[in-house]
């Protein structure tokens, strides 16, 4: 087949959705190497992490007509002069008209968490992301959702035929996969000064993430463990700075920043612990980053982290500071639950391996090409 790909964050984005599209892409490209794969973006960032995707020999970039509006409109004529006979949408959204094009269409829907928590939205990018959002999956032929959650979601908030919905979840990257020497570790833990025993989190700084629970958390854990956030800081960064000052946490909370994506495995690697306490999410890649790592996960109940983290780690209420203190005291203080959710972690995580997935996003894509 040749496939296109919606390739705006592939191309641009370094974290979240363009994490998903390349690698994505590049399972599909390396396990499946007789279809032709073509990437549509109208620009690309200049950056390591993205030249090497797009130096692939199977993946060709194709520069879409330029403009803000071209994967919506722009795109459509070019779809159908590289006679492509099936598209991806890897970010919630579709070309208009693609449904009467001929081309047969797919769209990846991450999450609802604009419609469960609009407070965290502007207005009018809630209404562009419901409109772009419903219209792809009432015209799509086939709609991946990332999570049972997603899943469920789109069939309560958008009505979406259930049948019509089908869970592909996502691996992370390969450098997650493989332990580093022991040089390489002590390296990473020299050049970022990080602390002998650290709890580590890692995810954008902002409300719906919900890191004011770790730190409130710190207080009642060993003086000797310190808390590691790594990741773009929102506005809601300062109220965990003013918690920290409240509370004397200056020494112990540590906001890393500059780091490389090269080093995160071996930041990762270093932790005793892996926290994500977010009271929303479509699922949860760096959960999946940490028990690749060998890292217990405590993780927060209420959407689908649990689909990501197993019946193996530990899941808090994402309200409750001493309920996840417990949490971390006992794994903390009991080397054993450690290692035995390390190694029923590494067990479970391999179902989110890249044959995996790849394989079923191609079952898929050869189930809808072939609908009439």
């Amino acid at each position: 087949m040749k496939i296109g790909f919606e390739g705006k964050r592939a191309a641009n984005n370094l974290t979240g959705l363009g994490n998903y599209s390349r690698s994505l892409i590049l399972q599909l490209a390396n396990y499946f190497p007789n279809n032709e794969y073509l990437v549509y973006t109208s620009k690309v960032k200049d950056h390591p992490q993205i030249q090497a995707f797009f130096k692939t020999a199977a993946i060709k970039l194709q520069l879409a007509w330029k403009g803000l509006l071209w994967r919506s409109f722009g795109i459509l004529k070019q779809l159908k002069a590289d006679d492509i006979q099936l598209y991806h949408g890897l970010s919630q959204e579709l070309p208009f008209g693609i449904a009467s094009s001929g081309i047969k269409s797919i769209v990846t829907i991450h999450d609802l968490i604009y419609i469960r928590f609009p407070q965290y939205f502007p207005f009018i990018d809630r209404q562009i992301y419901r409109f772009k959002g419903q219209y792809a999956c009432k015209h799509a032929d086939g709609v991946i959702a990332i999570s049972e959650r997603t899943r469920q979601d789109l069939i309560a908030l958008f009505n979406v035929p259930a049948e019509k919905v089908s869970v592909i979840y996502q691996s992370c990257d390969d450098s997650f996969k493989q332990p580093f020497e022991p040089s390489r570790l002590a390296a990473i833990k020299e050049k970022y000064a990080l602390p002998d025993q650290y709890i580590l989190n890692v995810g954008t700084i902002e409300e719906r993430k919900n890191q004011l629970l770790l730190v409130q958390a710190m207080p009642l854990l060993p003086m000797d463990c310190k808390l590691i956030l790594i990741g773009k800081e929102q506005a809601y960064a300062k109220k965990i700075r003013a918690a920290i000052d409240r509370l004397g946490l200056q020494e112990r909370v540590i906001f890393l920043k500059d780091v490389s994506f090269l080093d995160l495995p071996g930041i990762y690697q270093q932790a005793k612990v892996f926290v994500y306490p977010s009271l929303y999410e479509g699922f949860g890649i760096p959960i999946i980053e940490a028990l690749y790592s060998g890292v217990p996960v405590i993780a927060a109940t209420g959407s689908c982290l649990e689909e990501a983290g197993g019946p193996d780690s530990i899941y808090v209420n994402p309200q409750d500071v001493e309920g996840l203190a417990a949490a971390l005291n006992n794994l903390l203080h009991t080397p054993e639950l450690g290692g035995q959710m390390i190694d029923r972690g590494l067990k479970f995580v391999q179902k989110f391996d890249n044959k995996v997935i790849a394989s079923a996003v191609m079952a898929y894509y050869e189930a809808i090409a072939s609908k009439r």
